[in-house]
């Protein structure tokens, strides 16, 4: 099969995380691979699967346009050049004369339930892309119940074309850490040995940082030492992020740091008294699964997927303010909470492997080539 990893941005995100796992995995399963991306990730590729031909496109690809453009003839093109029987679109949009059985994974169903939350360009050409993948490709590939369940009732997707395939975490990265990796996190931050509440994620509307900041304002009420609150991850979009950094308190302490490099996301993530997600949905929801196998305690939400990633080893809460701020309040003053749930977390996470969601897509492979 040939594996279209052209769409992979630089900081690598939740979609790189995603095909750069897989890709190893499949490459561990000696599957026959094929692998076409960016010229800067030619190398990063032939280290991940040795064995597998990469195929790097065109410089023009790393501009978006160009890509999508390039994506119609020359993906199809590639994928007669290396003789693959199928192409696994791993992000939305497909070929639409691929000449050859094509998988495409929809992430998740954001664009389509909660519109007003995103660029109305972007907004435009993922729901359209997800329309067409969803008709034409010959079959789909979800990262959870969840997203099948919606693709289903909102697109009226044929059920017996989907096949989840569950995210995988890999475990030499995010891992428990040491008392010195969380150090060295803490003084990065300016922190040495605060308590903080860690956020990771891009700033947009449907991570509900917004609600977090205030939510957590209100938890921090009466506390001696209240925790600062560190916004971690790229940029974004969201209308009331400065509103509400605005209305936070002098006394309280925001950070935004940035990109964190990975090696220092174990420290982060478990040197935090919980880790704070309240998305308003995910189609699978990596961060958390990742903060999970570092052993740090979670809050997310019940909404979409989140249930079946966190399952009873994470705490919840709604994503309204009041109950966010209750949720955080309680973690932070019942510490044997959060170590039980720390302990469970990590322990949760040791059953999402790249191994297993790659023997899912091979299996996905196959119902297409026979199809």
């Amino acid at each position: 099969m040939l594996v279209d990893a052209t769409a992979i941005s630089a900081d690598r995100g939740a979609l790189g995380r995603y095909v750069d796992g897989l890709i190893g995995a499949l490459h561990r399963a000696d599957a026959d691979l094929a692998v076409v991306c960016q010229r800067s990730d030619e190398e990063r590729y032939g280290k991940l699967a040795p064995k597998a031909r990469v195929v790097a496109g065109p410089t023009s690809i790393a501009h978006r346009q160009a890509r999508l453009a390039w994506e119609q003839s020359g993906l199809p093109l590639v994928a007669q050049q290396v003789g693959a029987h199928l192409i696994h679109a791993p992000y939305y949009s497909i070929p639409l004369r691929p000449g050859l059985p094509t998988v495409a994974t929809v992430h998740d169903m954001a664009y389509f339930t909660d519109p007003e939350a995103h660029n109305p360009v972007r907004t435009t050409f993922i729901r359209s892309a997800t329309r067409t993948a969803v008709r034409r490709a010959t079959r789909v590939i979800v990262p959870s119940k969840a997203t099948r369940d919606e693709l289903v009732r909102l697109l009226g997707a044929d059920p017996t074309r989907i096949d989840v395939a569950y995210h995988g975490v890999d475990h030499t990265i995010f891992h428990p850490p040491t008392a010195e990796e969380r150090r060295r996190v803490s003084d990065r931050l300016g922190l040495h040995g605060r308590p903080y509440i860690a956020f990771l994620g891009a700033l947009e509307p449907r991570k509900n940082v917004p609600n977090l900041i205030r939510g957590w304002v209100r938890a921090a009420e009466g506390l001696e030492s209240p925790p600062a609150l560190i916004l971690a991850g790229s940029g974004g979009w969201d209308d009331e992020l400065d509103a509400a950094l605005a209305d936070v308190p002098s006394h309280l302490k925001v950070i935004r740091p940035g990109y964190l490099p990975w090696p220092s996301l174990p420290g982060f993530f478990a040197g935090s008294l919980a880790v704070a997600l309240p998305s308003r949905g995910e189609g699978f929801g990596l961060p958390v699964l990742e903060a999970m196998a570092c052993g740090a305690t979670v809050l997310t939400t019940h909404r979409a997927s989140l249930p079946e990633v966190g399952g009873d080893a994470v705490a919840y809460t709604e994503p309204g303010v009041e109950d966010i701020a209750a949720a955080l309040r309680a973690l932070i003053d019942d510490p044997e909470r959060r170590r039980r749930l720390a302990e469970a977390a990590h322990a949760r996470s040791r059953e999402f492997t790249w191994a297993a969601s790659a023997e899912a897509h091979l299996a996905a492979y196959q119902r297409a080539v026979e199809q």
